[in-house]
């Protein structure tokens, strides 16, 4: 931190740096592996570096054969945090499902359009406790329920399904395939072309994963998880796409190389909201709640 309390440039926050780097390699100047060379070896002594990194010291020497005390690493940018999430009371943190409660990164609404690092430990104690607090409340006055026969059955008979489906699609082949769209299409620098390319590409991984079968049996099977797990990696990655690809601006995480400012007009005044519709995700915007008195006075003070 400089004397006029700026970072210097080695200490932006991930997102810039995150952009810098698919700009060096969308350019040209990436290293050979499609990424960048970090050097920390020329500013810490190799003491400081096993002292402070021991992890990334023996990653790096075992797995790479690189010693980052004596030469550059190459890195590039990877998903480090979900801004957005499910949509929860802010008193109780009980979602949209009555008597369901979330809390930490899946819950959406505390940080905004980007995270100040550090903050997601608090956030997870503070309002993991309300959530605690108000779950249980609730199913103390609401007590226990019975359960339809029938929904058990069809929800069994659908997590089942993919032992029935022997010989189908390898559901960690789906899975990459998954992250590789996701990398190109909804990543770092967002524009419309590929927002509307990786939405095409989500609807056939849909189909890939209702053809998705497994081998074995139910103990420890893996390849049973991941394909349960897709189902809701599609959904969410579904939901960001069409938030990303409806909100034509940047903004902190979010970056459009079609619409590169800050719209200070209608989308300041709106959050995205994604559900479940007849016809598939439905998406719609609704007017950011005004600012309690309380945050209001605070940030009077502080400014």
């Amino acid at each position: 931190i400089t004397s006029k309390a700026r970072r210097t440039p080695d200490l932006l926050p991930r997102d810039i740096v995150a952009r810098a780097i698919y700009t060096e390699v969308k350019e040209g100047r990436g290293s050979p592996h499609g990424g960048v060379f970090l050097d920390i070896f020329s500013r810490r002594t190799p003491e400081d570096i096993k002292r402070k990194l021991p992890a990334m010291y023996h990653q790096f020497k075992e797995l790479g054969d690189v010693d980052i005390t004596k030469e550059p690493m190459e890195v590039g940018p990877t998903g480090h945090y979900t801004m957005g999430g499910i949509r929860v009371d802010p008193d109780s943190q009980e979602t949209r499902v009555k008597g369901l409660f979330a809390a930490g990164e899946c819950a959406a609404g505390l940080h905004g359009s980007n995270r100040l690092g550090g903050n997601s430990l608090s956030d997870l104690l503070v309002f993991g406790r309300i959530a605690g607090h108000h779950a249980a409340k609730f199913a103390k006055a609401t007590g226990a329920k019975g359960v339809d026969q029938g929904q058990i059955d069809e929800a069994e008979r659908e997590v089942l399904a993919p032992f029935d489906r022997e010989g189908g699609k390898n559901p960690f082949a789906i899975r990459e395939d998954l992250m590789n769209v996701m990398q190109k299409h909804v990543g770092i620098m967002r524009n419309e072309e590929d927002l509307t390319a990786g939405l095409k590409e989500l609807e056939r991984l849909k189909e890939d994963v209702a053809k998705a079968g497994i081998s074995g049996n139910r103990h420890y099977n893996t390849g049973w998880h991941e394909t349960l797990d897709l189902r809701n990696l599609l959904i969410v990655s579904e939901a960001m796409a069409q938030s990303a690809r409806h909100r034509k601006e940047s903004r902190g995480g979010h970056a459009r190389s079609d619409y590169e400012e800050m719209d200070k007009g209608h989308f300041s005044k709106v959050n995205t909201v994604v559900s479940a519709g007849g016809n598939g995700m439905e998406l719609r915007e609704e007017p950011l709640p005004p600012m309690p008195d309380e945050i209001k006075k605070v940030l009077e003070e502080d400014g």
